[in-house]
């Protein structure tokens, strides 16, 4: 049997037992609809009372580890979640609040201008600033993502800046820590530490998550359609997981 034989049909997750977990949510697909924008995402109240519930449920075992920046993951989730992971890893804020930040590649400027100028040829490509990456945007312009594709590999190859193919986007980001890399982070200091953890996520950048959580005896939730993954769960979309975590309450 393959290796996509054996994840492609995963089960649903068992009920979660808060008292023995560690939980660390993606944002984007996973606790908020996707949107044709990035900033069309807003706070939404009960989506801000779940993760503020949760968090006082499991005495602070809680991170969003997200693509957005740390702004962008307060601003949706109205400041409630104090360990967050942005820009998928290379921004962490701890549990203390301490924020860690690398420092940009200095081919950023010249990657952005690039999309720029290509997000020019049609108003439904979109690029999406985050100081330590940038992103291309085509879900509302479908026909240009091979395109966006070929250019966003030509740039990787070209400065050393790491590309990640997400969902209908195309990013290059300053090389460094990962999702995954930012799970072990957590779970090596309080209150993260000797938790069992369970990463939740729906994108190919999930994967890094799941593989470290997997690594620390705990498990991964794959959010959306079948795919190969990492995880050994998986929940249909973002109504399946803020009911499962509403249950757990």
């Amino acid at each position: 049997m393959t290796f996509e034989e054996l994840t492609i049909g995963l089960p649903a997750p068992k009920p979660l037992l808060l008292a023995e977990a560690a939980l660390f949510l993606d944002l984007d697909g996973t606790l908020a609809p996707i949107a044709s924008r990035p900033q069309d995402v807003r706070a939404e109240p009960r989506r801000t009372r779940l993760v503020e519930n949760l968090a006082r449920a499991m005495d602070g075992r809680l991170a969003v580890i997200s693509g957005r920046t740390l702004a962008d993951v307060d601003r949706i989730l109205e400041g409630r979640v104090i360990s967050v992971a942005a820009v998928h890893g290379l921004v962490r804020r701890e549990p203390d609040g301490t924020v860690h930040e690398a420092a940009p590649h200095p081919a950023l400027p010249e990657a952005s201008r690039r999309f720029r100028e290509f997000a020019s040829r049609d108003s439904g490509l979109i690029v999406e600033e985050k100081g330590l990456s940038v992103a291309l945007h085509y879900r509302l312009a479908k026909a240009h993502g091979g395109p966006a594709r070929l250019l966003a590999d030509e740039i990787a190859a070209g400065t050393g800046l790491t590309l990640q193919h997400g969902d209908m986007v195309e990013e290059l980001r300053t090389p460094g820590p990962t999702k995954g890399d930012s799970v072990r982070d957590f779970l090596d200091q309080p209150p993260f530490a000797g938790a069992r953890p369970i990463f939740i996520g729906d994108d190919a950048t999930d994967e890094h998550g799941f593989e470290a959580v997997a690594g620390a005896g705990g498990l991964g939730i794959l959010v959306g359609p079948p795919r190969e993954t990492a995880a050994r769960f998986r929940l249909a979309g973002v109504e399946q997981v803020l009911a499962w975590l509403e249950a757990a309450l």
